[in-house]
């Protein structure tokens, strides 16, 4: 951490008042939230193996994309509802006949929507990446002159709490259909989603842990120095064509020959 020193000015200790512009956070909350018997988007091979085995485990899960929107709510000013759609894709091992194991995946869908404090708010706020020479510039229509606060989600990968094979008919938790997931996120399968005339259905219990804050522009006038120059200098990247020499510049690895004690453990949980 010392390399990473900087030195301001002639003299560390010259200050004086800059003004910045940033995001102030006006309310945020965190959420601990389950979502049981969600149904999976299986592809045309995934559909195909759970219809002939109901031996199936989940070897990985992560939230491949989100949709946020902000909207306010009637009759509380200064209040917005944010929405949140989850799209998950979750990577499946099934055991069929003669002990062989077949990988495959799919999409599973689950939303959220919470309240939150977002202030007030009466300009229009413009980027200049919005609109290019001659307007031909591309964007969303809510990123520009758009006087609502942002929001900003932050979500681990869910937690696979547990996962079983039901009859077509059954009760689940589907928010979409499979006309309605995105292009960007489909394509994120090994295939193309199954359009239907499924006999059963995957069902998936998932954990979800998130912080959800609501953020506005703000000016905020800091003691700052007069400039920042590391003292750290650039190291060049070399091209080494002897591996021995650059295997003898690396640190022992210690850490990794003294196994941690009790202790240790209980440290990391707390």
């Amino acid at each position: 951490m010392a390399d990473n020193k900087c030195i301001c000015g002639s003299s560390l200790t010259q200050r004086e008042a800059v003004c910045i512009d940033t995001q102030r956070i006006l309310d945020s909350c965190k959420d601990r939230d389950c979502y049981e018997d969600l149904k999976v988007w299986l592809t045309d091979y995934g559909q195909d193996v759970i219809d002939h085995t109901t031996v199936i485990r989940v070897r990985h899960a992560e939230i491949v994309r989100a949709a946020v929107t902000v909207e306010p709510v009637d009759f509380s000013r200064g209040f917005y509802r944010v929405s949140i759609r989850y799209y998950i894709k979750l990577v499946f091992e099934g055991c069929v006949c003669r002990g062989n194991s077949r990988e495959f995946d799919g999409i599973t869908v689950l939303d959220k929507s919470v309240v939150l404090f977002g202030s007030e708010g009466n300009v229009h706020i413009f980027r200049s990446t919005c609109d290019g020479f001659c307007g031909e510039g591309s964007c969303d229509e809510s990123d520009c002159g758009n006087n609502a606060p942002s929001a900003v989600v932050e979500a681990v990968d869910p937690v696979v709490l547990s996962i079983r094979v039901a009859e077509v008919g059954c009760r689940c938790n589907c928010v979409c259909g499979c006309g309605e997931i995105p292009e960007a996120v489909s394509c994120r399968l090994s295939g193309a989603l199954c359009g239907g005339g499924e006999r059963r259905v995957l069902l998936v219990s998932l954990g979800i842990f998130s912080v959800i804050r609501l953020e506005r522009p703000a000016q905020l006038l800091v003691n700052a120095a007069s400039c920042a120059v590391p003292e750290k200098e650039c190291t060049p990247c070399e091209d080494r064509t002897d591996p021995c020499s650059l295997f003898r510049e690396m640190e022992f690895p210690v850490s990794e020959f003294a196994p941690p004690s009790a202790c240790a453990f209980e440290k990391r949980v707390n």
